[in-house]
């Protein structure tokens, strides 16, 4: 097979592009409004576990995943995962655990993608609206012009295609001209932004009431509130981990597969790590909640993409500069946002690229026609039904973007933890100047990291059956009869695209491996 692939042009880059995939619109608005709402203090101590227990370690196995998957010629999770369990589990049942797999990864990768390219277009979209002024009247509420610019197909369709076309645009140039370009422009400029947002924010004063500050916003998000500090706490700063590393996703397995053999995968995954939690820890957390509060109160907190698109719009129209800081409020969730969605992207452009022998560009156009048909209903349920709800987003989200994520992540370690032969850490460690300690696998990877998941994966099964999500007609559609056809339609949605990547992701490692799936032994090794 071939395996010749593309490489990052600089360990810079690499780390810029990485830490652009984990720093999403979640770390801005995703996060504060976490903290707030769970404990605000109390939120951390949980939070912190879960980032040592769940997201370092889950981190280094996928940066070893891809890292050896790309040695293979492969940056797709179903491979690697094949790879590393064929030697206890056997070529013939390691295909089928590679399969769930690379099923899985497809229909986070496309799905989510295909709703969080709505939510980069709507801030490409208030981005324009702050620097013009286009929601400026005061007349119309900031929530009413939300619900008024999701329905209105001029707005939504026009800034989703800009979004989409530019990823297109990115990913077809390829890994060092494409992503890396565009990820050593996007994030330095996103820290600068959020630094002079900071510097307003922090300098506000009482704009509203003597008792609402910016300040005393910060005091709201940090002083523990410990009688929040529960179980469901717990599975929300989990969840957060999760979400705000892109573990879970294939993405990190992804980019690690452009790497060579001997590069340092230690040293970068720590620092990627570092660079997206300064970014939602000190950057995130010092601009939505205390801006917010300055003006509403605790009361103006109480919202999660409302917090964003209705809450900071309202400040930004009667606060002095208001225009320029809004504009850049959004671009910085914009930028955010554009860095996630092109690792999703290139993830299904390696697929068609490795699979199927296409060009990068003709890959990168299938994904752009695939991203149009599972992406239409986000924006056609609000315009056909004339409600805010969207609930085929909400549903899709619940799966793909949150639960099976968490899934993932126990494979990923078990896969690691009990079907590879050999100490992964040797392979972690290899090229690293500062080596991860051995009892990382001997505690963590193989015991504590895998029963802290299964405890989530409880905890959150638990909830969804409270909350309905395993019934027919989940409770947060119950009352309106007319969305309910959106929710099973993602539904089915979602069963179509993991019959296509199962069947796929089958075929082609049997393809591939054909002869060692057949004599049921291992006879590639690398």
């Amino acid at each position: 097979m071939d395996n010749k692939r593309e490489n990052w042009g600089s360990k810079l880059g690499l780390i810029l592009a990485m830490a652009g995939n984990a720093i999403g619109l979640g770390n801005f608005w995703r996060f504060p409004y976490q903290a707030a709402k769970n404990g605000g203090g109390a939120f951390m101590i949980p939070y912190i576990i879960a980032l040592l227990l769940l997201g370092i370690p889950i981190t280094l196995v996928e940066w070893m995943q891809g890292r050896l998957g790309g040695r293979y010629g492969h940056g797709t999770v179903g491979y690697m995962i094949y790879l590393q369990s064929r030697e206890r589990l056997k070529p013939k049942k390691a295909i089928i655990l590679g399969s769930i797999c690379g099923m899985i990864i497809i229909g986070v990768t496309l799905l989510v993608n295909s709703y969080y390219n709505h939510i980069i277009g709507w801030t490409l979209g208030y981005s324009f609206l702050s620097a013009t002024g286009g929601y400026a009247d005061k007349s119309v509420s900031t929530a009413q012009f939300f619900v008024n610019y999701i329905q209105n197909p001029k707005y939504v369709f026009l800034f989703w295609i800009i979004s989409l076309s530019c990823l297109a645009f990115a990913v077809t140039r390829g890994i060092q001209k494409g992503i890396e370009a565009w990820a050593k422009l996007m994030m330095p400029v996103l820290y600068i932004f959020s630094f002079v947002l900071i510097i307003k924010t922090l300098t506000l004063g009482t704009p509203v009431k003597p008792d609402w500050s910016a300040l005393k916003g910060l005091s709201y998000i940090w002083t523990p509130r410990w009688g929040d500090l529960n179980f469901k706490t717990a599975l929300a700063a989990s969840g957060q981990i999760f979400f705000t590393l892109s573990i879970g996703m294939g993405i990190i397995q992804n980019y690690a597969s452009y790497l060579k053999k001997d590069d340092d995968i230690v040293n970068s995954a720590l620092c990627t790590i570092s660079l997206n939690e300064f970014a939602e820890v000190i950057l995130g957390g010092t601009i939505a909640i205390p801006i917010t509060y300055a003006f509403m109160g605790p009361e103006g907190l109480s919202q999660s993409i409302g917090l964003s698109f209705i809450s900071l719009p309202n400040i930004f129209r009667t606060m002095a500069g208001g225009k320029v800081l809004g504009t850049l409020w959004f671009l910085i969730l914009f930028f955010a946002g554009f860095t996630s969605a092109i690792a999703m992207y290139n993830y299904l452009v390696s697929i068609f690229q490795e699979e199927f022998g296409f060009s990068r560009s003709k890959s990168s156009l299938l994904v752009f026609t695939a991203y149009i048909v599972v992406g239409l209903p986000v924006c056609l349920e609000p315009i056909l039904t004339k409600t805010a709800t969207l609930s085929y987003f909400t549903e899709l989200d619940n799966w793909v973007g949150t639960y099976l994520l968490v899934v993932m992540g126990l494979i990923e370690v078990i896969a690691t933890g009990w079907l590879m032969k050999g100490n992964p850490i040797d392979e972690i460690n290899r090229g690293a100047y500062f080596k991860a300690p051995k009892w990382l696998y001997t505690v963590m990877i193989r015991f504590v990291t895998p029963i802290t998941i299964i405890i989530i994966l409880l905890g959150s099964t638990i909830d969804y059956i409270k909350e309905g999500y395993f019934k027919l007609i989940p409770n947060f559609v119950k009352d309106t009869p007319n969305l309910v056809p959106w929710v099973n339609g993602a539904r089915l949605v979602l069963i179509f695209i993991f019959i296509l990547g199962f069947i796929g992701t089958y075929r082609s490692i049997k393809n591939k491996y054909s002869k060692e799936i057949e004599e049921n032994k291992v006879l590639i090794i690398k």
